[in-house]
């Protein structure tokens, strides 16, 4: 289910609405011109399902979780990581999220 739904989009953000992390990454990824499907575990009704499902597919953490062009990217330290080396831009870019 989880990898169905990060497939929707060219970014796909699971998250929750009181994490201020999540809110950050979504903010990043924004300002590059992406437009993210966020999906927020706490407002859905099967949020513990896709916490517990996001767990199996190894995330360290819950929140936020990435993906971008349909592949699991990570966490926040995998996000802020590619930001810092340059090559989240890039990522969007290849994923058609942006556009030059």
């Amino acid at each position: 289910m989880v990898m169905k739904l990060g497939a929707q989009s060219p970014v796909v953000i699971f998250s929750r609405s009181t994490c201020c992390i999540s809110h950050t990454i979504e903010t990043l990824i924004r300002n590059f011109g992406a437009n993210p499907i966020v999906y927020e575990l706490d407002r859905l009704q099967n949020g513990k399902e896709l916490e517990r499902a996001l767990v199996e597919l190894g995330c360290q953490q819950i929140v936020p979780v990435v993906f971008i062009g349909n592949e699991l990217v990570g966490g926040s330290n995998e996000i802020m990581s590619l930001n810092i080396r340059g090559k989240l831009k890039q990522l969007l870019i290849k994923a058609n999220a942006i556009w030059v």
